[in-house]
């Protein structure tokens, strides 16, 4: 009877590990085993965050912050890369360097690399973010600045925007440029997800600087977030569950990145947070004008709901910083994209964000702004992070290779 009990409860056990391990994810997503036992500890620490909120006791993204934490290196120097702290106008950066002078006096690249994670967590220091600056520093002979921005909910947009554009500001001074033996022609800025977002902020905002003479050669944006007006277009709706980012955390990263206010996320979660003024830009967002036809599978496109009147919502808080270009770069009329750096834009098909990438490279391109697009059928969001132990996944390891490879011809 002992013995019987003891498989009953050793196939219970398995049961339930293989339910909540098991996600349906598609076939063509390479690993798919490995994502899945990945995709758990994701999911724990989510329903963790949501337990801890609901009874109290810490906030949702105090929670979260554990994979920044888990992944916390100490980025030190090497015989290869001089690694050092660095105070740039007020704002923490890693600065990477070659250790080794060129005998030539030749200007090196300089690359502003811009972490994601929601704008509320991740940070440079993390393993994967290290071994990312590291390998461009050795592969490019670049000067990478990472930059350690202020994250929500203690400070809220547009805190991360203004940090981050102080720190390129200050790079283009003269004395910067000369002290870290950079080109001032080669300067690019890149960063993934809410990364991607803030480099193709500061990209759009330098061109309307008077005050700037410098410009950006590059930009590369890795799975950018790039618009917070419709957060229902086919890929939101496609990847709602996906493994890494679902519909349910991205739409609470926006929500956070303007406002603790509890009223805006659900209005976010229902797509129904727009108002008279943002409702003005949903041209610029319309996905079944500049998605690719392929990409419309059997969606339908239908405008998000404009709520008028003095809602609870509306009448107070956030509702005018949704028709920021600072915080939604895809809002900007054709006229302010032409004169734009040339771009990379990496997208994932398994990714709630897919299509706001897609967008901007149609809208790039439109504008005459010449753009790489580099697609992956079988990626997922944050893949790029996945290129240590023990999350350690071959796609993680191609995207940065094709994009240290486009730099290395472009930048």
């Amino acid at each position: 009877i002992m013995r019987s009990k003891g498989a009953f409860v050793f196939v219970l056990l398995g049961a339930l590990t293989a339910y909540y391990v098991y996600s349906p994810i598609p076939n063509n997503i390479e690993e798919r085993w490995k994502l899945m036992l990945t995709d758990s500890f994701f999911r724990s620490l989510i329903q963790l965050a949501e337990l801890s909120e609901r009874m109290g006791l810490l906030h949702y993204m105090k929670v979260m912050m554990f994979i920044t934490i888990a992944e916390r290196v100490v980025p030190v120097s090497d015989e290869r890369v001089q690694v050092s702290d660095e105070n740039f106008d007020g704002v923490e950066v890693i600065v990477y360097q070659p250790s080794q002078q060129e005998e030539s006096g030749e200007l090196r690249r300089a690359i502003i690399y811009l972490h994601g994670g929601g704008w509320c967590l991740g940070s440079s220091r993390m393993g994967p973010y290290d071994l990312l600056a590291r390998h461009m520093v050795t592969e490019l002979n670049a000067v990478i600045v990472a930059v350690e921005y202020r994250l929500a909910p203690v400070y809220h947009f547009p805190a991360q925007f203004e940090d981050v554009y102080r720190v390129v500001k200050f790079i283009f001074h003269a004395d910067v440029l000369k002290g870290y033996h950079i080109n001032p022609e080669r300067i690019a800025v890149s960063g993934d997800s809410a990364g991607g977002n803030l480099a193709a902020a500061v990209a759009q905002q330098l061109q309307k600087d008077p005050e700037q003479h410098i410009q950006l050669k590059a930009q590369a944006l890795i799975y950018p977030v790039l618009q917070a007006l419709d957060l229902n277009t086919p890929s939101y709706q496609q990847n709602q569950h996906m493994p890494i980012l679902p519909r349910t955390l991205m739409v609470r990263f926006w929500s956070e990145y303007f406002t603790s206010d509890k009223s805006f996320l659900r209005a976010m979660m229902a797509n129904r947070h727009n108002n008279h003024e943002s409702a003005a830009l949903l041209k610029f967002v319309n996905w079944s004008s500049y998605l690719p036809d392929s990409y419309h599978q059997t969606y339908n496109y239908s405008a998000p709901s404009v709520v008028t009147g003095k809602s609870s919502v509306h009448s107070i808080g956030p509702h005018h910083l949704l028709a920021d270009p600072r915080a939604s770069p895809l809002l900007v009329p054709d006229t302010a994209l032409h004169l734009l750096p040339k771009a990379y834009v990496l997208t994932c098909e398994y990714d709630v964000l897919r299509d706001d990438g897609l967008m901007y490279v149609t809208r790039l391109r439109n504008a005459g702004v010449d753009v790489t697009h580099e697609h992956y059928p079988g990626g997922f969001h944050g893949a790029l992070m996945f290129i240590t132990w023990p999350t350690d996944f071959d796609i993680g390891h191609r995207m940065m290779d094709n994009f240290v490879s486009w730099l290395k011809q472009n930048l």
